[in-house]
């Protein structure tokens, strides 16, 4: 059994390591390649703009993540097309289903991206353009293959013109329609030509060749070649192989959130809100949900000043149970003195009255960590997206404080694990300010800040949150606060989105850690703002455009008739905008892979 992932670009470990088995296999399977045809695949994901494509790569591997077999395919979203420029396995794979499987979900990723089609070339089946009986046959294998799928060749054009005299074996220009039924247009498939003839061979072929072959499709509809190997009746059976759905979300839920129950009269924080948002998101099938994993009380102290975290541990673990203790005693001298008394000392670790300590604060807030921890631990492994859904919040408590009813500051503690393999931004869309992250990462360069929230003159947490905040030391800079007036709408708020969004694509992280407050719902009883479904869908959207690994880890949100489909929408958008369609702005032998033809990249596998 082996899985189909796709890989965006070369931001995690796993990505790395695969991109370079399929840069070996790409070596091994078509040594004719060009060393800069190999080694730019990276940049080709990373930036489109250079190569006038998004690329998109899919990796069958297997438990232990060796890739088996890969396609990469160039996407043209304006012009709706995608064009598969290699297809291959491992050379002791022929016929083990892996570019079957493969393919399928190629097929699957095109319908998602609303392309007309699907372009490749593949080579001819005709003797005389084979140097061997072996080529031909294997030719022929190739073709079968791909009539099975509905993919056929293009005929009554110049697309196999030769290049250059005496040139053999030029391929055909296939065309999958992807079982739309739907003929291809002679405006669709002259644009499509061109821009592949002129963005992937601009080194081989002159402009008076490109103009010649694009005028040469003078057919409306096109003609396609009639199946000659495999009359298709029905869909070819699928492959059996664990498919890793691209919209899948790694959902990791703090399963002892509920044992923090303060039920104190004016605490919204409260446990039902876990339940409100997963029955909403449950029936999506959006989700995969994996279990937390313990982490020691260490990573606490990755951001958190260790004394701190000690005396919330002790201090929870000594109050009685059923009750909580409020701090009631904040000093403004002689910090460096606490009492011994652990309730009196409770202010000088917290920014408020009404964040109580009580006998499960901590094991909750712990367990927190550990799902945050969980989720950024698959995103190191590959994964896209992973959902954090936890209670308590975090993004209130900084290095030595706790408040807003936050004890540790979960986005904090996984931004940091995440920065150790590349700049993270931490962007806080909770109605309240992210004071937590702010102090805590506000002297580095590394790891990039930004909040929008309801201005301090009036929201909580009131002493900080002003744009005039910028970080300070090798920091300055790499710190954004965009506060907002008491009310706010969808439009207005969609304009504080995007100019955070530019914020974060200057700062170029490799990792996205969205701490999701939805307090910013209409009537939701600690915020002013009035968000509605819709807008928290957008919103999403815009953020998943940024194509990212995101890690989302939730924060506030306490109108409980709405919170779950609030957050429904959101991770619907969020999926569309990750996945979806995206603007651009602006061959060896061996019967799995094919020799180039003259314009050097086909690609193909038939097994």
């Amino acid at each position: 059994m082996f899985r189909i992932r796709r890989i965006f670009d070369d931001a995690q470990p796993i990505d790395q390591r695969q991109l370079a088995q399929i840069q070996a296999i790409l070596g091994a399977r078509f040594p004719e390649l060009r060393n800069e045809d190999i080694e730019s695949l990276p940049t080709k994901l990373r930036n489109p703009l250079v190569y006038k494509f998004r690329y998109l790569v899919l990796a069958a591997d297997d438990q232990a993540g060796n890739v088996h077999g890969f396609a990469l395919v160039s996407h043209e979203p304006v012009l709706r097309f995608f064009f598969l420029d290699y297809l291959a396995t491992g050379k002791r794979l022929s016929g083990s289903g892996v570019g079957g499987a493969l393919y399928q979900r190629l097929r699957d990723e095109a319908r998602a991206h609303d392309v007309i089609g699907l372009y490749f070339e593949c080579p001819p089946d005709d003797p005389a353009d084979c140097e061997t009986r072996e080529i031909f046959k294997e030719n022929v294998a190739r073709l079968r293959f791909y009539e099975r799928f509905g993919a056929l060749p293009i005929e009554g054009t110049a697309y196999r013109t030769p290049i250059s005299p005496g040139d053999r074996g030029m391929p055909f220009l296939m065309f999958d329609d992807l079982d739309s039924g739907r003929p291809l247009r002679r405006k669709a498939a002259r644009a499509a030509c061109r821009a592949i003839l002129e963005r992937k061979y601009d080194y081989l072929v002159s402009k008076d060749y490109v103009d010649h072959v694009v005028s040469s499709f003078s057919d409306d509809p096109v003609t396609m070649r009639a199946p000659r190997y495999a009359h298709r009746t029905q869909p070819p059976k699928p492959t059996p192989y664990e498919r890793t759905a691209r919209e899948r979300i790694v959902l990791v839920v703090n399963d002892k959130h509920q044992i923090h129950h303060v039920r104190d009269r004016g605490y919204v924080e409260a446990p039902v809100r876990i339940g409100a948002i997963l029955r909403e998101l449950e029936p999506t099938g959006l989700f995969r949900k994996v279990p937390p994993r313990e982490h020691s009380e260490s990573t606490l102290s990755t951001v958190h000043d260790e004394s701190f975290m000690k005396y919330v541990k002790r201090a929870c673990r000594n109050v009685p149970e059923g009750k909580s203790l409020y701090p009631y005693v904040f000093p403004i001298r002689n910090a460096a003195r606490p009492p011994k008394e652990l309730a009196v000392r409770a202010g000088y670790y917290c920014i408020d009255t009404f964040t109580p300590l009580n006998q499960n604060a901590f094991l909750a807030a712990k367990r927190a960590v550990d799902c945050a921890m969980t989720a950024a631990s698959h995103l190191l492994a590959g994964e896209r997206i992973a959902y954090a859904l936890i209670r308590p919040p975090g993004h209130h408590a900084e290095r030595r404080t706790f408040g807003g009813f936050c004890y540790f500051n979960n986005n904090a503690i996984a931004a940091q694990h995440l920065s150790q393999h590349g700049r993270v931004a931490i962007l806080d869309i909770d109605y309240h300010h992210g004071n937590g992250q702010q102090e805590i990462f506000y002297d580095r360069p590394d790891v990039l800040t930004v909040s929008i929230h309801g201005h301090p003159s009036f929201a909580y947490p009131y002493f900080s949150g002003f744009d005039d905040e910028r970080g300070e030391a090798d920091g300055a800079g790499a710190n954004l606060n965009i506060p907002l007036r008491e009310l706010v709408e969808g439009d207005r708020y969609r304009k504080a989105l995007a100019s955070a969004l530019r914020a974060i694509e200057r700062f170029r992280p490799r990792f996205l850690v969205v701490a999701l407050g939805l307090d910013t719902a209409k009537a939701d009883p600690t915020g002013t703002w009035s968000l509605r479904a819709p807008d928290f869908e957008a919103n999403g959207a815009m953020i998943g455009a940024l194509r990212l690994p995101t890690l989302v880890i939730q924060e506030g949100g306490y109108r409980t008739r709405t919170l779950g489909k609030n957050a429904r929408r959101f991770f619907e958008g969020l999926v569309r905008g990750a996945f979806g369609p995206q603007d651009v702005p602006r061959r060896t032998s061996d019967p799995t892979a094919t020799r180039g033809g003259r314009r050097g990249r086909i690609h193909t596998d038939q097994t």
